[in-house]
């Protein structure tokens, strides 16, 4: 018996070591990547208690498309920025299995130098892309500003004609397109 509970201790050790996530110091970081700098939301971000997933739920507080941030801290797993109006980083989380991407990749979806030129989309699109909503006519361009990337377990590629996320852990909503433009959201 005491050796199977050592052999149960020794198991729960090895998979806290692999599921650690470790800081990257800023010589691991590609170019475009610098601890202190700022960047630009790429789309309206939802978090919850100053987290957001890159799974991408469509619930919580938001923060607009071409929201200011300054990068404070990386690992292999998170990425956490500070904003002016946040006491707390905000700390995003990626998901690799719902997003396919490693933590690199997340943040160039999430954030840029420049701001999003908000010209490029027409007043129904700026005004849905300014509180994170999706109507009927929006461009799948625009659905990525208004909402960001649907996972890639429901949603194998942004040709497809319909885009599922998920509003929490157990709800999902579609976005249908026809010519490229939305036709229904289903809830």
């Amino acid at each position: 018996m005491r050796l199977l509970f050592r052999g149960f201790i020794v198991l729960l050790l090895m998979m806290s070591l692999v599921s650690c996530k470790k800081t990257l110091k800023p010589e691991e970081l590609p170019g475009h990547i610098v601890l202190g700098n700022t960047y630009y939301t790429q789309f309206v971000i939802r978090y919850e208690k100053g987290t957001h997933a890159t799974t991408n739920y469509r619930r919580g507080a938001y923060i607009p498309i071409n929201t200011k941030v300054r990068l404070s801290k990386m690992t292999t797993k998170t990425i956490e920025v500070e904003l002016d109006s946040f006491v707390k980083p905000l700390v995003i989380k990626n998901i690799a299995k719902h997003t396919g991407d490693d933590v690199f990749k997340a943040f160039d979806k999430l954030f840029g130098k420049k701001k999003v030129n908000l010209r490029q989309f027409n007043s129904l699109e700026r005004k849905h892309i300014k509180t994170g909503t999706v109507v009927k006519q929006m461009r799948k361009k625009s659905v990525l500003a208004a909402i960001g990337y649907p996972p890639i377990t429901e949603t194998m590629s942004l040709e497809s004609d319909t885009w599922v996320y998920w509003s929490g852990r157990f709800n999902k909503f579609n976005v249908n397109f026809r010519n490229g433009k939305v036709s229904k959201v289903v809830d």
